[in-house]
């Protein structure tokens, strides 16, 4: 016995001193060079070289953020946060099965296997060569986990099961469910984002324009280029420890997801029976057998060990079963795909063209987002999710459906053609706001009624009626232009609900104690022009009777399909309205000492340390933010709220990454992070974005090599 362990030993140690050496072979083949606001331009011979080495420059910036991402995707929260995270953990591996990511790295292509292989090394790497950063789970990273998180977006389809009724399901809980706390739904900011391509016949020199505008939580990217000798050159966003640009360019070509309203995540109802002590479930005239599977998930312990948690869980062929409804089981089906997601998403930043891009969309592993596209051939495009299930449209499959009737089952998967979809439209533009494809280049926009009814769930939204009002009829566009349209200071949902409040008000009798107390407030609301900034009172009155009112609009009972926008122009009633601005004015007197109040007193940007659960503080320095949330139609977003000790709002989700690319004879772009690149406070390059990020000041891309010249602070390889 003392013999093997010291052979196990000595073996060990032989199998890390070879990893070191290969490591620093691979590492001599890899430059990168950090610029003047420390992003990360990482050069490679072979694409595998460039994989290694943005891991590795991620790592630097952010490591908390990576293995954050991972626990996440791996479902492994809960060894370091504890039981909180526990039904968090339960619902990824429902899912996400480590033998099966196993098996599928086992029959990945050889191609995809070198990627996974140098995307480990190039996170071993970073935690051989900084034995002062400690994990706080993964202390080494294997291949197969790069094909847990393939697909870029943030809050896949995985997040639309819910923990709470997962937790009422097999915790066996209903109390400990309901004590799952929720937050007012004013502090919901929209994620998705917002992407506009424009065609050359509307910019002024004559070349395809394109915005990328992601609104996810605030630093959950970073920003980076990544090339190599066999035909890689991209840059943009990236989502910490994934491999790929999510959204971004290369040479020739853009793409700018945003999150989409198709319905692929189904849930159906099962009828459930118990025969000789073994469950069961009827299929059309047959009774066919439950499937199930025991589920360990580690937790940390208050006392910090590890114990586990033991789970049986079901399935049928439609999916895992995650709630009851009645008297019936209901099953999940969603894509799970992630061989195929990941090789979509490494592909299209190599496409060149349209047809490329196109080439590799036929993977159909993208079930979540909408693309606008734009390339240097002056061509732009919309494309629908590529994962859609093919179903019987007479049933509505945004409430569960009758898993007992075979009809309502998934028939494979739509072809690209049959989804929504543009390509160079008269219009001369496209957007997505998150809405509905039916807008997406005004008149020339797909028609609803040539599509079935679940390739749409959420309809339009403000942004969607804004983009519209400030694309129409425009040219033009240049990329200062383009910049300008982003950052448009209108606010149509207020358009829409204000004079709806100022006519309560008018209505008001004199002897109504309402009519005095609202008497300046209203008269502030009554000439504002809808248009943010930050010295702007009635912005700031507004958001607040807005966010108030919000709240209780939405535990008003709603007639089906009626918005939480209608709810507040029409159900919620006059009474509630001057109400909610009664209590907005007596909020702010409170708070700020008045209730005329300019709006970046109010609005602000923080950032103190490094924590992804960001605590704020008054007393501490903060930046004004002129552009609201964008529930109310901004096309900027920021989405902030009052926090436990704080008067202002403080944003954590929104703009998180801006860009604007134009496809001339070389590709050229500016942009710009929320914040800055680095997660150290200590960097200079932690918030030194901060103030251009606040006012829409982009800055220059440094894409080509010419470019970075005279930018650059270091030149190393990894480990140096």
């Amino acid at each position: 016995m003392l013999s093997l362990c010291g052979l196990l030993a000595v073996t060990g140690t032989h199998a890390a001193d070879n990893d070191s050496a290969r490591w620093q072979r691979e590492a001599k083949a890899i430059t990168i060079v950090r610029d003047d606001w420390g992003i990360a331009h990482v050069h490679g011979k072979r694409d595998a070289d460039a994989v290694f080495g943005m891991a590795y420059a991620q790592a630097e910036d952010d490591f908390n953020r990576v293995e954050t991402n991972y626990l996440t995707s791996l479902g492994r929260t809960a060894e370091t946060e504890g039981e909180s995270a526990l039904w968090q953990d339960l619902r990824q591996k429902l899912f996400v099965d480590p033998a099966t990511l196993k098996a599928d790295y086992a029959r990945s292509p050889s191609w995809l296997k070198a990627l996974m292989v140098a995307w480990a090394d190039g996170l071993n790497y970073y935690l051989a060569t900084h034995p002062d950063v400690h994990p706080r789970v993964i202390s080494h990273f294997e291949p197969w986990m790069a094909l847990s998180f393939s697909e870029g977006s943030i809050g896949g389809d995985i997040e639309r099961v819910s923990t709470r009724d997962l937790q009422a399901f097999y915790g066996k809980d209903p109390q400990g469910a309901l004590a799952q706390v929720s937050p007012p739904s004013s502090w919901w900011e929209p994620t998705g984002s917002n992407g506009i391509a424009i065609a050359p016949k509307l910019t002024a020199d004559g070349h395809a324009l394109l915005l990328i505008n992601p609104h996810t939580s605030f630093f959950f990217r970073s920003e980076l280029q990544m090339s190599s000798n066999e035909g890689l050159d991209a840059y943009g966003a990236v989502t910490w420890g994934q491999f790929f640009i999510y959204q971004g360019f290369n040479k020739h070509i853009g793409w700018m997801h945003t999150s989409s309203g198709v319905d692929v995540v189904d849930e159906f109802a099962e009828t459930i029976q118990r025969k000789d002590g073994k469950l069961f479930y009827r299929y059309g005239n047959d009774m066919r057998p439950v499937t199930s599977r025991d589920i360990v998930v580690p937790v940390r312990s208050a006392d910090g060990s590890l114990a586990e948690r033991h789970f049986t869980v079901y399935a049928t062929h439609h999916g895992p079963i995650v709630r009851a409804q009645g008297d019936k089981w209901i099953a999940v089906s969603l894509m799970n795909k992630p061989l195929e997601a990941l090789q979509q998403s490494w592909l299209r930043t190599k496409a060149n063209d349209y047809a490329a891009y196109m080439k590799v969309a036929e993977f159909r592993a993208n079930s979540s987002n909408n693309t606008i596209y734009a390339d240097d051939k002056g061509n732009i495009a919309y494309l629908h999710p590529q994962f859609i299930p093919n179903r019987d449209d007479r049933f509505d499959y945004t409430k569960p459906v009758d898993g007992s009737d075979p009809a309502t089952d998934w028939k494979g998967l739509l072809p690209l053609d049959k989804a929504p979809h543009l390509f160079n439209p008269p219009t001369g533009w496209i957007f997505n706001t998150n809405d509905w494809p039916y807008s997406a280049a005004g008149p020339d926009s797909p028609r609803q009624a040539d599509y079935p009814r679940y390739m749409d769930s959420v309809g339009e939204n403000p942004r969607g009626l804004h983009a519209t009002r400030v694309l129409t009829g425009r040219r033009g566009f240049t990329m200062a232009s383009l910049i300008d349209t982003a950052f448009d200071p209108y606010l149509p949902a207020f358009a829409r609900q204000l004079p709806i409040l100022i006519a309560d008000y008018d209505a008001l009798p004199a002897s109504d104690p309402l009519k005095k107390q609202l008497a300046g407030p209203v008269a502030l609301l009554r000439t504002w022009d809808y248009r943010w900034g930050i010295t702007s009172m009635p912005t700031s009155l507004a958001v607040f009777w807005g966010d108030i009112l919000w709240d209780k609009a939405s535990k008003l009972d709603t007639a089906e399909g009626l918005s939480v926008y209608d709810v507040m122009a029409e159900k919620a009633g006059s009474q509630v309205r001057l109400n909610a601005l009664a209590e907005a004015a007596d909020r702010l007197e409170k708070d700020f000492g008045s209730w005329g109040v300019p709006w970046g007193e109010v609005n602000r940007f923080q950032r103190v340390d490094g924590a992804i659960k960001q605590r704020f503080d008054d007393t501490q320095a903060s930046i004004p933010v002129p552009f609201t949330s964008s529930r109310w139609g901004s096309l900027a977003s920021f989405g902030a709220h009052r926090w436990p000790g704080t008067k202002r709002y403080y944003g954590i989700s929104g703009n998180s990454f801006v860009a604007v690319v134009e496809f001339g004879d070389k590709v050229r772009a500016r942009a710009i992070t929320a914040g800055g690149e680095s997660g150290n406070p200590a960097s200079k390059h932690f918030n030194d974005e901060a103030e251009r990020y606040t006012t829409g000041n982009l800055r220059k891309v440094y894409f080509w090599p010419e470019e970075l010249e005279g930018h650059v602070e270091r030149t190393y390889y990894p480990g140096e």
